[in-house]
């Protein structure tokens, strides 16, 4: 009888793992199923004109970028203040993915062009700065003033 007990015991353990491992399976091949499935047809992406001034917000973007980067080589202490600036305008106006993407993109273009051929602050990069801060002034201002901002 002890043989029967024994048997029964490892045929319910046996049972029971066969039933885990079904049910894993057929998770798994669910899973596997979602997966290669066609994705239903959907709401195509939503897209947004950029607005009219674009153009001016791309270059603010640009500047922004080229003087984190050179404010900080230059040992003036904002630079992170031109990072935090720049991500102030990206939650603003990215109103899309491609539209963060193209505005990050000109920020990142700003500051790699400037790391690429500066490795100490020059009196140009000082240059450079001073015409940044002004063209970055007027750009703002003139935003501000030609579509409500400011």
């Amino acid at each position: 009888m002890k043989k029967q007990s024994l048997r029964t015991g490892a045929s319910s353990r046996f049972a029971a793992c066969l039933a885990a491992a079904l049910a894993l399976a057929l998770t798994v091949s669910g899973v596997l199923a979602q997966q290669r499935a066609p994705a239903r047809p959907s709401e195509p992406p939503r897209v947004e004109p950029p607005p009219p001034y674009e153009p001016q917000l791309l270059r603010l973007a640009e500047l922004m970028g080229a003087l984190a980067f050179l404010r900080d080589l230059c040992g003036a202490p904002d630079g992170d203040k031109w990072r935090a600036r720049m991500s102030a305008l990206l939650d603003a106006e990215a109103t899309t993915q491609a539209r963060k993407e193209r505005l990050a993109g000109a920020y990142n273009k700003g500051f790699k062009g400037f790391e690429a051929t500066y490795r100490t602050c020059t009196p140009n990069a000082e240059l450079v700065i001073s015409r940044y801060l002004e063209e970055g002034a007027r750009i703002a201002r003139d935003v501000g003033n030609r579509y409500g901002g400011g």
